[in-house]
């Protein structure tokens, strides 16, 4: 599974830092963890179960910030099932 455009949307925004950030997108229920910038990094995205949590798919963010702060990678990989 690879994200779509539409959800890239939501994770190139910025958030409070350090937070999970519970939301949802068409027929998904999403939940992403924050780093000290604000940026996501972590991704569940799936269908909530009974317990609250998502199972589905899990992604994580490689980001590699250059000296000057600028932005030099920046992609998402799917890690597998989230449960």
């Amino acid at each position: 599974m690879k994200l779509g455009e539409e959800v890239l949307k939501i994770l190139n925004k910025t958030y409070d830092p350090n937070k999970v950030i519970e939301t949802q997108f068409k027929r998904y229920d999403l939940a992403f963890k924050t780093d000290e910038a604000g940026r996501p990094i972590l991704l569940f995205m799936g269908h909530r179960n009974e317990k609250g949590n998502i199972q589905g798919e899990r992604f994580a963010r490689r980001l590699k910030i250059g000296p000057n702060g600028e932005v030099i990678k920046d992609h998402w990989e799917n890690k597998g099932k989230a449960t």
